[in-house]
C-alpha cells in the first residue's frame, strides 16, 4: 500500500465519521506531559480533521496537511471554526512557513513515510523545545462479554480482509536523537468505543484491510458491506456492544 490508498471520497467522507478517541489522547498528552497551551500546533496526515480538532484544543491556531485532496476536503467541512488551515502536502515534504511550530501531532502517519526525511523536515518547522506527539489506535479483535468476536476477527475477517504491508517498528531514542529530538515516553493503552451495528459495519469498511480490496482490487462495495452485515450481525442482535481499540504514543520533545 502507498500513501495515495487513502485518496478516494468514499474513504474520506467515512474517515469523519470515525470515533473521536483522539480527544482522549490530546488529554492524556496533556496529563503526562503538559497542561499548557500552545500558539500554533502542525497536524500532519490530518486525514478527515479529527486529530485536527482533537489538537485544537490545545492550540490557539492548527494547521493540518494530508497528502489527500480528498481528506483536505473533509477535513474543512469537519473543521469550520476560526483557528484552522489546510493544506494538501507529503509529510516528508512540507512546505515552508513562516512560523514555527509549538506542537505536532501526527496520528497514524508514521508506519507510510520514511521516518529520517519525516524527521528532518520536521526539524526545520519547529521551534526549541517543541513537542511532537506521536500516535495510533486501532479496533482490537476484543468485544466485551464475547468471546466469539475475537474468533471471528482472526478466523473469517483476516482471512477474507488480510492485513496488507505497514511498516510498525518502533523508534527508539536513538532514532530520536539523530535528529534533535529527545523521546520523553512511550506508551501503551486501551481504550473503549460502543457500536451498533450499522456504526460497526460503516466503520469497518474503511479498514485498511478493506479499501486494498475495494480500491485496489475492484471488489464490491455493497458486496463487501453486505458481508459484513451478514457476518456480525450474531454478535449485536439489534443492540450496541462495547469494542476496545489499542493505542499507543510516543512523546518526543525538540532539543
Amino acid at each position: 500500500m502507498n500513501s495515495k490508498d487513502f485518496d478516494f471520497q468514499r474513504i474520506a467522507q467515512g474517515y469523519k465519521k470515525r470515533p473521536f478517541l483522539h480527544k482522549q489522547v490530546i488529554e492524556r498528552f496533556q496529563k503526562d506531559i503538559t497542561s499548557r497551551t500552545f500558539l500554533n500546533g502542525l497536524d500532519i496526515g490530518c486525514g478527515a480533521g479529527l486529530s485536527s480538532k482533537a489538537l485544537k484544543m490545545i492550540c490557539h491556531h492548527v494547521t493540518g496537511t494530508d497528502i489527500s485532496g480528498e481528506m483536505i476536503a473533509v477535513a474543512k467541512e469537519v473543521c469550520k471554526t476560526e483557528g484552522f488551515d489546510f493544506i494538501v502536502s507529503k509529510a516528508e515534504e512540507l512546505p515552508e512557513f513562516a512560523i514555527k511550530f509549538d506542537v505536532v501531532t501526527a496520528a497514524g502517519v508514521v508506519q507510510w513515510v520514511d521516518e529520517d526525511l519525516f524527521l528532518e523536515g520536521l526539524g526545520n518547522v519547529m521551534g526549541e523545545h517543541s513537542y511532537l506527539l506521536i500516535y495510533d489506535f486501532c479496533i482490537s479483535d476484543k468485544m466485551k462479554d464475547c468471546p466469539a468476536y475475537t474468533s471471528w476477527w482472526h478466523d473469517t475477517y483476516l482471512k477474507e480482509f488480510p492485513k496488507p504491508f505497514r511498516n510498525e517498528s518502533v523508534w527508539t531514542e536513538e532514532d530520536a536523537l539523530r535528529h534533535g529530538f529527545h523521546m520523553r515516553d512511550q506508551i501503551q493503552y486501551e481504550m473503549e468505543y460502543e457500536f451498533d451495528q450499522d456504526a460497526f459495519v460503516e466503520f469497518m469498511m474503511i479498514q485498511s484491510n478493506v479499501n486494498a480490496k475495494i480500491e485496489g482490487e475492484g471488489r464490491n462495495v455493497q458486496a463487501v458491506q453486505e458481508w459484513f452485515e451478514q457476518s456480525v450481525s450474531s454478535f449485536f442482535q439489534g443492540e450496541k456492544r462495547t469494542l476496545f481499540f489499542s493505542g499507543y504514543s510516543w512523546y518526543m520533545e525538540k532539543l
